[in-house]
Order: structure tokens, then C-alpha cells, then sequence
């Protein structure tokens, strides 16, 4: 039953994002391809990635990576902010501008947890909360960004 409904839960999440990143009612003037909005998504949560960090965990080369940063840099969802440190190096940074796009988005997970906290307690819901807090720290390495980020990089 679980699996069920854990798996329901999912698609629901990404018949949403895909009706987010198709609906042309969503796009802002510069309009999104689809891998485009995914790379946004990987970008974002990856945090402030390097272009090579970013390529490794979308699984693609270098310079693919690199003409994907670019034409979201030149319509503006992101930009490359040089490192402190090593100055050849260039960390991925979104814009507000990404925000907007994120919009509706939000307003989704925002109307779907005042739902949840209409419905159920708020002991119900701590729980709730600790549960995917425990899910998304231990339970799901495979995806977690830090993975994809260079080990002594603080």
C-alpha cells in the first residue's frame, strides 16, 4: 500500500512540473525548452554548482553542460559568479527572474501544505514533517546534490 501511494504522490509532483514547464501560459518572454527547465531544476538544486558539477549530475560532457549554462545565462535564469578562490572556476547562481518562472509552482506545494494542515493535526504533521525530513537525509542518497559537489569544497 505504501508503494502505492508513494508512487501516486510522485506522479502527481510530476504531471505538475511537466504542465509547469509546458503550459504556455506559465513561460515568461523568453520562452523554456523542456531540457532547458530541467537543467534550471538540476541547477537549483545542486545550490551554487560549477559547470562541471552541474554536468555530473545530469550525465552529460563538459562542453554540453557548458552550451546548456550558456543559453540559460543569456535569457537570464542564471548567472556564473567567479570563485574567491580559484579564479578559472565559475559557480552557477539562479536569478529572480528563475523565481518567477517558479511561481505557480509554489503557490502549489504552499496551497498543498495549508491543505495538509487543515486535514490533520499538528501533532499529525510534525510527524509528518520528521518522516520526510528522515526520508530525504537517509533514504534517498542516490539523489542527494552534495553527491554531485566537490568533497573539500566547504
Amino acid at each position: 500500500m505504501l508503494s502505492k501511494t508513494v508512487e501516486e504522490l510522485y506522479n502527481r509532483f510530476r504531471v505538475h512540473f511537466y504542465i509547469q514547464v509546458f503550459s504556455k501560459g506559465n513561460t515568461l518572454d523568453d520562452n523554456l525548452t523542456s531540457v532547458e527547465a530541467f537543467s534550471l531544476e538540476c541547477i537549483k538544486a545542486l545550490g551554487e554548482p560549477t559547470v562541471a558539477e552541474f554536468a555530473k549530475m545530469m550525465g552529460i560532457s563538459a562542453p554540453n553542460a557548458a552550451y546548456k549554462v550558456n543559453a540559460l545565462v543569456q535569457k537570464g535564469y542564471i548567472e556564473k559568479v567567479q570563485s574567491q578562490s580559484d579564479h578559472r572556476e565559475y559557480f552557477l547562481r539562479t536569478t529572480s527572474k528563475l523565481n518567477e518562472y517558479n511561481k505557480n509552482s509554489y503557490e502549489f506545494l504552499k496551497k498543498l501544505v495549508e491543505r495538509c494542515e487543515s486535514r490533520f493535526s499538528k501533532e499529525d504533521i510534525e510527524k509528518f514533517d520528521n518522516m520526510l525530513g528522515t526520508i530525504i537525509e537517509e533514504m534517498v542518497p542516490e539523489v542527494d546534490p552534495s553527491h554531485f559537489k566537490k568533497s573539500d569544497r566547504k
